[in-house]
């Protein structure tokens, strides 16, 4: 099952609004034939094993299928899948994760009433893990989103003075424009785009001044500040990205005059509502603005699926806190700045015991040159919510 977890990840955010679903056909303890779904509209996983297997000259009949999200059971833009796993004669079914969507569930139970032999639950967390932006699209109103941070051994993003070229390394910021060119938007605070002037776009290259990749889609850049800038300043998004910045601000800021000159350039500022007075960090302006309402608005308004965020620490502390961020990917540099006023990766909480820490699951580890990169999620509910109910096995 962990290879059909991982043949279905190597399609991870190209398959929405599907899920990516992984399938295998195994005769004899041996696999025979491979599936994955690699996008909407194009065959689901089982469907590709079983042509896989008539490639191939096995028959399904005499395998084992195993998948890592249970078979759908309804007509949407391809036929169901427990049609052509019972037309090919498959025995026997072994599931990951049980299908979240109400549509589509039901596949096991359909298969098990034909006589199939199926067993749920095998490697299920790492299948769940597999289909978690399918299901945030399921259970929430919300895009998946990934906090994206890149700090050092000692936990800092920036010297005290705020410089942070480069924390991290070649190899972690061309795994961050892979990333760019597979999300709809990027998002970050005000501070890094006043600070670094960045494009939010994915290149080629990792290089500072590297041109726009003109073969694939630029995400929508997406900047959370209070502080709208002049319409006529001289930074890059201003000048090259017009027509996909976006600004979230105060609703004040957002009917002021300021905002009124960004929109005649193209530029898009959305008001959001301010959120409880308990709800906030400090005084910066990410505690400020309800930012669900932001994430909300893109997916509504803009279709998007997937959104990156690559801070700062106070941003990604506020969509972490508030289940907000589905994924946090920390790319961990060996360098030690070893300077209490440095800028530290997380700020603005204040626990009283180490048991009120925010606590997350870790779920891969690669390297990434001299450098680790840390995915994680958050903590898994003790007990499954009727929305995904467990498997369990026949």
């Amino acid at each position: 099952m962990l290879e059909a977890v991982s043949l279905a990840a190597k399609h991870k955010f190209r398959t929405g609004p599907n899920p990516c679903v992984g399938a295998l056909l195994v005769r004899d303890g041996i696999i025979v034939a491979r599936g994955a779904h690699k996008g909407a509209g194009l065959p689901h996983a089982e469907v590709e094993a079983l042509e896989d297997a008539r490639r191939n000259g096995v028959d399904p009949a005499q395998c084992v299928c195993l998948v890592t999200l249970e078979p759908c059971r309804h007509q949407g833009r391809t036929p169901p899948c427990t049609e052509a796993l019972l037309a090919a004669g498959v025995k026997k079914l072994v599931v990951g994760a049980l299908d979240p969507n109400p549509e589509a569930s039901g596949g096991a139970e359909f298969l098990r009433s034909r006589g199939v032999s199926v067993e749920c639950g095998a490697a299920e967390d790492e299948c769940l893990d597999l289909i978690s932006d399918f299901i945030t699209w399921q259970t929430t109103d919300l895009p998946y989103t990934v906090l994206k941070l890149a700090a050092t051994l000692d936990g800092r993003i920036a010297t005290r003075t705020g410089h942070s070229k480069w924390i991290s390394s070649d190899q972690s910021r061309r795994h961050v424009h892979e990333l760019r060119r597979k999300v709809q938007a990027v998002i970050v605070g005000g501070n890094t785009f006043y600070r670094d002037d960045p494009l939010l776009n994915a290149r080629l290259s990792v290089e500072e001044d590297a041109e726009e990749d003109p073969s694939s889609g630029q995400p929508l850049a997406v900047i959370a500040t209070s502080r709208l800038p002049d319409a006529d300043l001289p930074m890059r998004l201003l000048r090259e990205g017009q027509k996909r910045l976006i600004f979230w601000t105060t609703a004040a800021a957002a009917a002021g005059p300021g905002a009124e000159q960004l929109r005649r350039k193209g530029v898009r500022v959305l008001g959001l509502p301010d959120v409880a007075p308990g709800d906030k960090y400090g005084t910066d302006l990410h505690s400020e603005l309800d930012l669900r309402a932001g994430l909300v608005w893109l997916r509504e308004n803009l279709g998007c699926l997937h959104v990156l965020c690559e801070g700062g620490g106070r941003l990604g502390l506020y969509l972490l806190d508030k289940g907000l961020a589905g994924e946090f990917i920390l790319h961990l540099s060996p360098k030690i700045l070893s300077d209490n006023e440095a800028v530290p990766l997380f700020n603005g909480l204040a626990p009283q015991s180490v048991d009120q820490a925010l606590s997350l699951r870790l779920t891969e580890t690669a390297r990434l040159g001299p450098d680790l990169m840390l995915v994680m999620r958050p903590p898994r509910p003790e007990t499954k919510t009727p929305e995904m109910p467990s498997c369990s096995p026949d």
